[in-house]
């Protein structure tokens, strides 16, 4: 379990690729669609999806176009969101999801919930973010007390142990990699990850949950081993954010094996 997200997306691209030129089967043509807004400018089909739901769901991206994990950074891009999602249901998309977590969260629970909002009005669609997927995961396997292991700096975690406790948790601990630029993300690997959370985890005296923050850090593979290693529910941004979209579809959202949540539904 050596990847990194950049590993991933190389994998993928190439085996992209390689069915470019398959003909599309009759079943794939009925499968729900869920459209994805990513931060970044060019961010395809996320590995993590299909992984979970390539043969339950169709996805169609756009991008943002997001330079930093910084709050400078989120307000170049946020004008560009409505325009975004008007073009993902152009394009097919039945339900939206705004990727990125920090993207959602950095302003507070109003902020999220206007964002919802905008997508909603300027899709025409059920929507959800990446910051509602995670705190609907927390809810769902009875989380109270967090330990946070992110991506981010120290400001943004602040305003994320803001967002988690206007929603009702409180947050025992949240350390970050201090991250700033985007493509920084791809560098991280998984057993770093997993040795990271663990360690935020042992240094949160009475948590009850273990969340890993932000969109970009390839997570879905880490969250039964971390399950195993803390003894308690994981949570992660991007498998429960394509989790909270694949519900808005009607779909249970259960994808087996990737955690105790993912695995019941």
């Amino acid at each position: 379990m050596g990847h990194s997200r950049r590993d991933f997306i190389m994998m993928a691209g190439a085996a992209t690729g390689a069915l470019a030129g398959s003909r599309v089967r009759a079943d794939e043509d009925k499968r729900p669609v869920l459209g994805l807004i990513f931060p970044p400018a060019k961010r395809g089909v996320p590995e993590e999806g299909l992984e979970m739901y390539g043969s339950q769901i169709r996805f169609v991206t756009t991008g943002l176009g997001l330079k930093t994990m910084t709050p400078d950074g989120y307000d170049a891009v946020i004008d560009k969101i409505g325009p975004a999602a008007s073009e993902l249901a152009g394009e097919g998309a039945q339900a939206v999801v705004l990727m990125g977590t920090s993207l959602s969260f950095y302003k507070g629970a109003a902020f999220n919930d206007m964002l919802t909002r905008t997508i909603k009005e300027a899709s025409g669609l059920p929507a959800v973010t990446m910051s509602t997927g995670i705190i609907e995961g927390l809810r769902a396997v009875g989380a109270h007390r967090i330990a946070a292991a992110t991506a981010y700096n120290d400001e943004v975690n602040g305003r994320l142990r803001a967002f988690l406790e206007e929603s009702g948790f409180e947050v025992v601990r949240v350390q970050g990699l201090g991250l700033e630029k985007v493509e920084d993300v791809d560098g991280v690997t998984q057993p770093q990850l997993i040795d990271f959370g663990v360690k935020v985890f042992e240094a949160a005296e009475g948590a009850d949950s273990i969340l890993v923050s932000c969109g970009g850090l390839r997570t879905l593979e880490i969250l039964a081993p971390l399950e195993e290693r803390c003894k308690v529910p994981a949570v992660s941004s991007m498998p429960h954010a394509l989790w909270a979209g694949a519900r808005l579809l009607g779909l249970s959202g259960r994808a087996p094996g990737f955690g105790s949540l993912l695995s019941r539904g």
